[in-house]
């Protein structure tokens, strides 16, 4: 490993990097870093790729404006991610999009290792222990200290050898299609549309229920997020949630009682003060926003016996069934089928009965053949015992 790292912010640098990567051999590491909790994008602050027999690289996204060529040299190859889905987002941002990967800690969970943080796989596959201290930094900050960069560099330098360790586990346990198949899906799995209604994710609004309340709480999110936007701050470093949601409870009647209120913090609540009036005002004239919002999920299982008897004892009866599934293949159970999935199933079974019908309403859900594989023989096996324990109990009491 290098004494001294370099960000390559240039296009002269940029280039030979290139060139060095495009000669090296394998698979091709990457990792970014985001300035999460910190600014208001999602941003890669800087791009971390390693290659054998080529090194290691560290690109500033904020100093080279094109990545064309580099995707280019190494979009063919398999790209080595740990916790993929959290950085292809911000990658393709900047034009750096995979045809295949492997991503090392979904194989991680695909194998049943009790912790899967890349410094922990690593201790364990590698036995070399990774100082995560700077996991949480502003890699908006320049210049970057060199403590960031070996963080950061050693968090590519190492995830090929990881990578290797990891395919032959999944060779030896009979995973490796069903790893495949989870890559693959990793990889063209839709990015989530934007929420119709973000500011209901404020921590604690469901603690608001009056339209009134719910309201303001609006209107001040929504003045939080355009000045978060504006200035490419995290909103709850200008407010925090939880002191939008004190305004929004208190309901104050003057700009006076809004300064005074103590649980309404954070830098911007005071210097912005104008801008939270204004919102609060402008929530008295508003439109309510409805006091439940439209959803086509199931409810929660905990008001299924209530509300679909038949419901919950299909749940009850799969979900035990798939759980001892995943035991047997020794993964956890929301990797060897997603719980949404079963509750719209149990919620709603497809009108014929067996397992060719539950199999392809799963795959209607999103999952994976393997999953279906190994899941829809036992989940339609658990409805139809659920119905007969239904009736059987129907007989008794009758």
């Amino acid at each position: 490993m290098a004494d001294v790292f370099h960000v390559i912010d240039s296009r002269n640098a940029y280039d030979d990097a290139v060139a060095a990567l495009a000669g090296g051999v394998g698979p091709v590491a990457v990792d970014a870093e985001r300035a999460s909790g910190f600014r208001y994008s999602q941003r890669a602050y800087l791009i971390q790729v390693f290659r054998r027999e080529a090194g290691t690289f560290l690109f500033d996204p904020t100093g080279i404006d094109d990545f064309t060529s580099l995707h280019d040299a190494i979009r063919d190859e398999e790209w080595v991610l740990h916790a993929a889905s959290q950085d292809l987002a911000c990658l393709r941002e900047v034009g750096l999009d995979p045809v295949g990967i492997f991503d090392t800690e979904l194989a991680a969970r695909l194998l049943g290792m009790p912790r899967v943080g890349l410094a922990t796989v690593v201790e364990e596959l590698l036995g070399i222990r990774l100082a995560k201290e700077h996991s949480a930094a502003d890699w908006s900050t320049r210049p970057l200290p060199q403590s960031w960069l070996k963080y950061a560099a050693l968090d590519v330098e190492l995830l090929v050898d990881v990578r290797d360790r990891l395919a032959e586990r999944l060779d030896e346990a009979g995973k490796a299609e069903i790893a495949r198949q989870e890559f693959e899906a990793t990889v063209h799995r839709e990015a989530k549309p934007p929420a119709a209604e973000p500011w209901r994710r404020l921590s604690g609004i469901h603690a608001l229920r009056s339209p009134r309340n719910l309201s303001v709480a609006r209107a001040l999110w929504q003045a939080r997020d355009a000045l978060a936007a504006e200035t490419d701050v995290a909103p709850g470093r200008l407010v925090p949630d939880a002191s939008l949601l004190a305004v929004a409870k208190a309901l104050p009647e003057s700009k006076r009682a809004l300064a005074d209120l103590k649980a309404f913090n954070g830098r911007a609540s005071r210097t912005e003060l104008d801008r939270w009036w204004a919102a609060i005002e402008a929530a008295r004239t508003a439109d309510p926003p409805a006091t439940r919002v439209p959803s086509d999920a199931p409810p929660p299982p905990r008001a299924w016996a209530a509300r679909n008897p038949e419901a919950d004892a299909r749940l009850r009866l799969a979900k035990a069934s798939v759980v001892e599934a995943a035991e047997a293949l020794g993964m956890p159970v929301e990797n060897l089928l997603t719980p949404d999935h079963l509750r719209r199933l149990a919620w709603t079974p497809p009108e014929e009965d067996g397992p060719d019908a539950i199999g392809q309403a799963l795959l209607d859900l999103g999952a994976r053949a393997w999953q279906v594989e190994a899941t829809s023989q036992r989940i339609a096996v658990a409805f139809v015992q659920a119905t007969q324990s239904l009736e059987d109990a129907a007989h008794e009491h009758s």
